[in-house]
């Protein structure tokens, strides 16, 4: 039976599990589903107490404590609009999203605070610990309009800094009920929630376990043996990662009895080799293994379903639940099977656009092609993939200079600026290269102001300041002069080129 396509407004989610069923487990004990409505209620409450206007934006800053879980459900539930900041940020890139959000409010801990500068946080905006967030009372569930703004999530852009994609409650609620069915979640099921619930796929988990009545275990992790623990000790049935954490998981220690636990494993952020598909399915024998293919603006667009797996390794599979994609020709017309083509996604999981950004809006965000079944706006992802006889997608290739590093899109200007800002570097271009266990490592190619032996040693302690762990250089490539094109801008084809060239010789 295919998932209901009504939405409702996304803190209506814990009423969907039974009241004294688990929810939520973490090492301070489990919170049923009752008690999950409660807290969800509770923390609303204190939201709306602050005198804040409807639609006002408040972001979180945490690790996944029970704070940062409840409140994808919380500022919805008090007529606010979630902006959910990744706590591995340093301070420079959280200043950059509360001023660009407006936020009204930092929801943070004592010590994130600590590491703030002046200027970090706008005037307007107010900073609270998750401690002070309490109270006595409760909000009931919320009856808005499924239409209505309900989180705004950073990503990175090919160019400038991170940009805030605008998500409904509807996109909300029917990405979790899409995701909940075609993973066939249920109440039975253990979801072991490693990624950051700011990651779009993070905060899904969330949404799509309690949409199915499961319960979730939060888990900030330092290494793969971490996460072999929590599934021992929680019992999980169910994983998500991308590649970079399984080549971790594949070279940990595996108690039999422990990767047998594993029912189900989901992947996105970047694509399997068939090496990492044959070692996941010697590893976790019981497990359903789901490739996936997403992108924020549009949530999730494909799936491939584990049956097919083993036979195409490198496939992406076929549109989720609620998705039409569709491959288009350069000349706007559908593409035949085997011909390479732009991803075009449509229908209601389709994002409401960037946040006061309606330049970039316009690029992205396009009329759906005139053969598409679903009307309104679609996401032109800028992604070239192939359709085979089967109607199976294969990604070929990115447009677009992204970098996608350990899960992670990071916008080469924003590292650019960065080396730029050291003061020791005249000009800088960086870039994307591949690596085995990152999927893409970050390779700077720069022209020093002086000795570049120095120059390396300067960015590198400046930029571990500066800049989270997987936004770092891997590299460093000095040039004595840069390309230039005709325009006076840096040639990046050629610098590129000149890298690629490096590469291969290693």
């Amino acid at each position: 039976m295919p998932p209901d396509p009504r939405p409702y407004p996304i803190d209506t989610l814990p009423l969907r599990g039974g009241a004294a069923a688990p929810a939520l487990e973490d090492r301070a004990g489990t919170l049923d589903y009752a008690g999950l409505e409660a807290a969800v209620g509770t923390l609303a409450h204190w939201l709306a107490g602050q005198g804040f206007a409807p639609g006002d934006r408040v972001a979180s800053w945490l690790p996944k404590t029970r704070t940062a879980c409840l409140m994808p459900l919380a500022a919805p539930r008090a007529g606010l609009v979630h902006v959910p900041v990744n706590p591995v940020l340093k301070h420079a890139q959280v200043a950059h999203i509360l001023a660009d959000s407006g936020a009204r409010l930092l929801l943070t801990q004592a010590a994130r605070i600590a590491a703030l500068q002046p200027g970090d946080v706008p005037a307007d905006c107010r900073v609270a610990t998750e401690e002070e967030a309490r109270g006595a009372d409760a909000l009931p569930p919320s009856s808005a309009d499924p239409a209505a703004l309900a989180a705004i999530l950073y990503t990175s852009g090919s160019t400038g800094r991170p940009k805030g994609v605008m998500l409904s409650h509807a996109n909300l609620w029917l990405g979790a009920a899409s995701v909940a069915h075609y993973l066939k979640l249920t109440p039975a099921d253990r979801v072991l929630g490693v990624l950051p619930l700011s990651f779009d796929y993070g905060q899904n988990q969330l949404l799509s376990t309690w949409h199915a009545g499961g319960c979730v275990v939060p888990l900030d992790y330092l290494t793969a043996r971490d996460v072999v623990k929590a599934v021992e000790r929680f019992g999980a049935t169910s994983l998500a990662g991308v590649p970079p954490l399984w080549v971790q998981l594949l070279e940990a220690e595996w108690p039999a009895e422990t990767a047998a636990r594993l029912r189900r494993l989901t992947n996105s952020g970047g694509a399997l080799t068939p090496r990492m598909v044959t070692g996941l399915r010697e590893r976790f024998p019981a497990a359903d293994l789901y490739p996936m293919y997403g992108l924020t603006e549009a949530f999730r667009s494909t799936y491939l379903d584990p049956a097919l797996v083993d036979a195409h390794p490198d496939s992406i599979g076929r549109a989720i639940p609620f998705a039409e994609v569709m491959v288009v020709r350069p000349g706007g017309g559908p593409a035949a099977p085997g011909e390479p083509g732009e991803l075009v996604h449509a229908g209601p999981l389709v994002a409401q656009g960037y946040w006061r950004d309606p330049e970039r809006t316009a690029q992205r965000f396009r009329p759906a092609p005139d053969f598409a079944e679903s009307g309104g706006m679609a996401v032109w992802s800028g992604d070239t993939v192939v359709a085979d006889a089967d109607g199976l997608l294969r990604f070929v290739g990115r447009d677009d200079e992204m970098i996608k590093s350990a899960g992670n899109r990071i916008s080469p200007t924003e590292i650019e600026e960065a080396v730029l800002a050291c003061g020791v570097v005249a000009e800088a271009a960086a870039f994307g290269v591949p690596d085995a266990r990152l999927g893409q490592a970050i390779v700077v190619i720069a022209r020093a102001k002086g000795d570049a032996a120095a120059a390396e040693a300067a960015l590198r302690d400046r930029l571990r300041r500066d800049l989270p762990s997987f936004m770092q250089p891997a590299r460093y490539e000095w040039r004595a002069a840069m390309p230039h094109n005709a325009n006076g801008k840096l040639d990046r084809t050629a610098l590129r080129a000149g890298l690629n060239s490096v590469g291969e010789g290693q």
